[in-house]
């Protein structure tokens, strides 16, 4: 059974002034936009929206965490995931706009759902390389037993060079 998660905002009956939303996403929201990287994720989303007479204002921020795994030893690790967003939705006819944050919706629309801009936002605080963080000292706080068998496992490599490269080097230098 799909959780609803309900990221439309009805607008149209709206005053002018500023409301608050609240909202908490895990790995089954995100799941709908196919991305492993939140697969294991909670995060928590506010919104104020500042309604206007031709204008819709949001400021979204959001606070989290997902659970990835380390691209060094491969053990599971919580990275910690945070972000704020502006969002401008105008409306009328959409017109050419190089800001990625200015949105067009055609007049008589009533109501806008943010769940895509709300997995993009987070989808970008994810970090491209996972590795866990070095402790106080400069060492890594990967699992011991695979990084033992990664150093082994360079040592090796760095002194059983197949001679057939130093031809090919040979080749290169000429």
């Amino acid at each position: 059974m799909e959780k609803n998660f309900d990221t439309k905002i009805q607008f149209s009956g709206l005053k002018p002034g500023c409301y608050e939303y609240e909202y908490r996403f895990d790995g089954a929201f995100f799941s709908r936009f196919e991305n492993d990287d939140l697969r294991e994720c909670s995060v928590d989303f506010k919104v104020k929206l500042e309604r206007k007479e031709r204008l819709l204002a949001f400021d979204l921020s959001f606070e989290g965490e997902t659970v990835l795994e380390c691209d060094r030893c491969l053990e599971k690790m919580r990275v910690p995931l945070q972000g704020e967003a502006s969002l401008f939705v105008k409306f009328g006819e959409a017109k050419e706009c190089d800001n990625e944050d200015v949105v067009y919706l055609p007049d008589g629309e009533s109501e806008i759902d943010l769940a895509q801009w709300m997995y993009e936002y987070v989808a970008v605080a994810v970090p491209m390389v996972h590795i866990h963080p070095d402790d106080e000292h400069g060492n890594p706080t990967c699992d011991p037993a695979m990084m033992k068998y990664i150093n082994t496992t360079e040592q090796e490599d760095n002194h059983g060079i197949d001679p057939r490269w130093d031809a090919l080097k040979k080749l290169r230098d000429e």
